[in-house]
């Protein structure tokens, strides 16, 4: 039983010293194995590797391109103008006992690119006019003044073990405070220039609406002269016409006549009319029988 017991525990003790024998190590990986806060040796091949069990201890760093997203932050330009930059580092561990020794973390390593990316950015776009850095429509002298930034950043960052592969701008802009101020700016002059606009517009409408207005009345005063001709014509044919048809004194007695008879004839419409004629009318005459 004893015996069986001691077996167990020598089992059980080799099952741990054995899994403490070894460690993996992955693609895009680097493995330092560590004895006593010191590295003695480092490991990129992918697979399994033995170390001395309880002595050694394994420290994993990113082999990979890694990206470090910088937080937005100010600079001031050649002509004293702040300006806002938003910018990203690639980067990469190229020598991990460096790495360990100066900075031992990825966070540490980030914030020291950081202020490393921000030294450089401020540098150089000390160099640089707000106007010019707005009006950059060059992509090649762009991209000279980010390698230029990345070269920088790149030889300071070769003392911690790690290499600089880029840095990018995502964005250059003005601070909010004058962003803001810009803006009411740009709306006050689209303002400007719709009123001007509007007032441009009206006064055209104005010139074409009394355009119009002049011609309808010229139309209209024209129309209504010779609609007064033609009515002039009109009487004047009329009397001519009448002066041929009674050019006779017995025309001119019948037509007298037949205008008469017309009068009476519109008087005696109602009930109990009566009527006044002079003793010499021949209407009076013809009423009276004579």
């Amino acid at each position: 039983m004893k015996k069986g017991i001691i077996i167990a525990i020598v089992v059980v003790l080799l099952l741990i010293v054995a899994s403490n024998s070894f460690y993996t190590v992955r693609e895009n990986q680097y493995a330092c194995v560590v004895e006593f806060s010191k590295i003695v040796a480092t490991n990129d091949q992918p697979g399994l590797h033995f170390k001395v069990p309880f002595l050694h201890s394994v420290k994993y760093f990113s082999s990979a391109t890694q990206l470090y997203d910088i937080p937005p932050s100010e600079v001031i330009t050649l002509d004293k103008q702040n300006m806002t930059v938003d910018c990203y580092v690639l980067w990469e561990i190229s020598d991990p006992l460096k790495f360990y020794q100066t900075l031992g973390s990825a966070s540490v390593a980030e914030q020291r690119l950081g202020d490393q990316t921000y030294t450089a950015l401020k540098n150089a776009m000390g160099t640089l006019a707000q106007a010019d850095i707005i009006n950059m429509e060059d992509g090649g002298k762009r991209n000279e003044i980010y390698d230029g930034i990345a070269t920088t950043v790149n030889e300071k960052a070769v003392v911690y073990g790690i290499n600089v592969l880029d840095v990018k701008i995502k964005r250059f802009d003005l601070p909010e405070s004058n962003l803001n101020a810009v803006y009411s700016r740009m709306i006050s002059e689209r303002n400007q220039m719709a009123s001007k606009f509007t007032a441009d517009g009206n006064y055209e409408a104005s010139i074409i609406r009394n355009d119009v207005d002049k011609q309808v009345n010229i139309m209209v005063s024209n129309a209504e002269a010779a609609a007064a001709k033609l009515e002039a014509e009109g009487e004047a044919e009329y009397m001519r016409l009448l002066a041929e048809a009674y050019n006779s004194q017995e025309k001119k007695d019948f037509y007298e006549f037949i205008l008469a008879l017309d009068a009476l004839k519109q008087s005696l419409t109602g009930e109990e009319n009566t009527i006044i004629l002079d003793k010499d009318s021949k209407l009076a005459q013809i009423l009276a029988g004579n």
